[in-house]
């Protein structure tokens, strides 16, 4: 018997209307993916990359297929069944560290708990405390993002996107602006996280030497999906 994909795309297209021209973002994209995988997505801009990850984090509705959840159609969901899965089952790390400027390091990381529709508040403080010393930044607790480096800010919403316990990591260049090595830093803080803590890690990248360090890679190619 097959195991039960974590996250399943099927047949999945995304069109957007232009001046009355529709635009195919992506062509039918077929994808299977199982818990704990670490995945690399490269491509051109405008390839479809960055597309394919709002769909499969419940933010961006296909046009047409299905996307899977262990097994739930994420998009039959009711919006506040959507809304907990954006929440508490998929954590988000951005091009930019995107931090709140006039929230601390603390207050950043508990951001998250707000949104969630489970007992994630229960302990918030504790677990906000434990990741800033995962990410290194235990001293940071009550810093400002201004006060912070940019491989700081990144490392912090790395420990934001654990704050809710998700089980799938969606990763968007997240050492874009980054010297290489801080790139380096977060990468390896990226990879300790998949393998540590059993959370599937689905990484969009420009950098071919980045998305070798995954278990699996893909690359897209106007709206398409391949093994690489």
């Amino acid at each position: 018997m097959t195991a039960l994909a974590q996250l399943e795309l099927i047949d999945v297209k995304k069109l957007y209307t232009l001046e009355q021209a529709e635009i195919s973002a992506l062509g039918g994209v077929d994808l299977s993916i199982e818990r704990g995988e670490f995945i690399s997505i490269v491509g051109h801009s405008g390839s479809g990359k960055t597309t394919l990850l709002s769909i499969m984090g419940g933010i961006l509705k296909p046009t047409s297929g299905r996307i899977t959840f262990e097994g739930d159609d994420v998009y039959a969901r009711n919006e506040d069944a959507l809304a907990a899965y954006r929440a508490d089952s998929v954590g988000y790390i951005f091009q930019f560290a995107s931090l709140m400027p006039v929230l601390t390091a603390r207050e950043n990381l508990l951001l998250p708990t707000v949104f969630s529709s489970g007992p994630s508040a229960e302990g918030a403080e504790d677990r906000a405390a434990s990741y800033l010393g995962m990410v290194g930044l235990a001293d940071k607790l009550n810093a400002y993002p201004s006060q912070l480096s940019g491989g700081q800010q990144r490392r912090i919403a790395i420990a934001r996107a654990l704050m809710n316990d998700p089980d799938i990591i969606l990763a968007d260049e997240p050492t874009g602006d980054l010297d290489e090595e801080t790139e380096a830093e977060v990468m390896d803080l990226l990879k300790r996280i998949n393998s540590e803590r059993d959370i599937t890690l689905i990484l969009v990248t420009h950098s071919s030497e980045l998305a070798a360090a995954a278990g699996r890679r893909l690359r897209m190619t106007n709206g398409s999906i391949e093994q690489v």
